[in-house]
């Protein structure tokens, strides 16, 4: 198949599919070599990334995925009249970033690390669809070990866990320090 009906294979396949699609379906899709697929993606891309073009090609993962530019938003909210937005408290935001960094891990290391019950939090974040069941270990109880989604990966806007800013010690000493005066401040008592 020559390059540009490749290009028109793959775009449609992103097209009808909706969601991310992992380069090896397409090469089983397609019937052409790995390379050849993953060049015409770089290429589709390249030409959906400019300016004047209102959808984008992005990748997730190893996967790619058709969508609209952030900047058009707006417009589709008008439209769709149905913005998903998330609401994530601070704990939230805490036992998300322990997920995304400790990925599998179950709720027990989850509260072992946050010191007390993370319930509720990693159930908003299961109906957000920001983390995902990934499994159960081999343990007493066969607990389930969780891990981030793609919608985790589109919300952050990264391609893989991989890109998630590194934390130094420095950083890592700083944040004790502030959670230990936000426990101390939280215990003091007016008199």
């Amino acid at each position: 198949m020559d390059k540009e009906k490749l290009k028109a294979n793959i775009e449609a396949i992103l097209f009808c599919v909706g969601g991310a699609v992992a380069v090896n379906k397409i090469v089983q899709a397609t019937g052409e070599e790995k390379k050849d697929v993953v060049n015409a993606l770089k290429e589709l891309s390249e030409e959906y990334g400019k300016n004047e073009k209102g959808i984008q090609i992005i990748e997730l993962d190893g996967a790619y995925q058709m969508c609209a530019k952030p900047e058009f938003y707006d417009s589709l909210i008008s439209i769709v009249n149905h913005q998903r937005e998330y609401s994530l408290t601070d704990v939230m935001l805490e036992t998300l970033s322990i997920i995304a960094y400790k990925q599998p891990i179950t709720r027990l290391e989850i509260e072992k690390i946050r010191g007390v019950s993370s319930d509720h939090a990693v159930n908003r974040l299961l109906e957000f669809g920001l983390i995902q069941e990934l499994g159960r270990i081999d343990a007493p109880g066969k607990p389930i070990v969780f891990g981030t989604t793609e919608e985790f990966l589109r919300c952050f806007g990264v391609k893989n866990t991989d890109e998630l800013p590194s934390v130094t010690g420095q950083q890592l000493d700083e944040f004790k320090k502030q959670a230990h005066e936000e426990i101390f401040a939280e215990t003091e008592v007016d008199i």
